[in-house]
């Protein structure tokens, strides 16, 4: 889907925006929806027709259906990007001991996506590690996934929330993961609780600091302003835009792509 340049209020767009559909992972996360290996294939067919460029099934040897549909799916020569999701490696370890590291690569997947801390509060809480260690974690990881001809999203998981708790170490986070290769920068609202201002004006800011890097937004709707945060992100210079088909997420759910990609047409 070549959106192509954006007039209007999206004056400052010169570029295509990359779509980026989650609908077969995070939406799978809401309340009252499973999908068999079979749905997630007819929805993939649905979602290339469509025109989006990226598909991510799922999070490969998690489950048998996961497992079955990165199987399946190269059979269909989608135009899209088939995208793997996983976590950077684990604390004190290798990317190349890491089974969830390995089970991308074996996926057959064209593109990763790898989720990170960059909210220090959950670097010490949640990973029970250091700063240093986490900036590690991010960087092999990526490093070790680009040196198997992957393309590479880097999720910066909690970011709005890590960035005005303590904006030098969310930036750090971006720049290893930049360093490493990744190919994008995702942003994430992952408690939906960031207003469409305060996402204009760090994504500026970033769009500047960060020496033109591809910047992507990933926003949740825990205060309804899921699609808001998207077109305000878009403005501000974020290039891929993550979400789900009809906003289906976990909580209150995901930026919805049926009204996202109208608006930005």
């Amino acid at each position: 889907m070549n959106l192509g340049p954006i007039k209007g209020g999206f004056h400052i767009m010169s570029k295509s925006i990359s779509i980026f559909d989650t609908t077969l992972r995070d939406g799978t996360q809401g309340e009252g929806i499973s999908l068999s290996a079979d749905d997630k294939l007819k929805i993939a067919r649905k979602l290339d027709e469509l025109g989006v460029h990226y598909i991510e099934g799922g999070i490969p040897g998690s489950n048998g259906k996961d497992i079955e549909f990165f199987k399946r799916v190269q059979q269909l020569n989608l135009n899209a990007k088939i995208t793997a999701f996983g976590s950077t490696r684990r604390k004190g370890s290798t990317a190349k001991e890491d089974a969830n590291l390995q089970r991308i690569i074996e996926s057959g997947a064209q593109a990763a996506t790898l989720v990170g801390k960059s909210w220090d509060f959950h670097v010490h809480t949640a990973l029970q590690t250091t700063l240093e260690e986490n900036l590690a974690m991010i960087a092999d990881s990526i490093a070790y996934l680009k040196q198997q001809q992957l393309e590479l999203v880097f999720d910066a998981e909690h970011f709005f929330d890590g960035y005005k708790n303590n904006p030098e170490y969310a930036v750090s986070v971006l720049r290893a993961a930049k360093k490493a290769g990744a190919d994008w920068l995702t942003l994430c609202d992952t408690n939906g609780g960031t207003l469409p201002h305060e996402v204009y004006e760090i994504v500026s800011r970033l769009s500047v600091e960060l020496d033109g890097a591809s910047i992507g937004i990933h926003t949740h709707n825990d205060c309804e302003l899921a699609v808001a945060n998207t077109l305000s992100a878009v403005q501000a210079g974020a290039r891929q835009v993550q979400g789900t088909m009809n906003g289906y997420g976990e909580r209150c759910g995901n930026a919805n792509l049926c009204s996202i990609i109208p608006n930005l047409q």
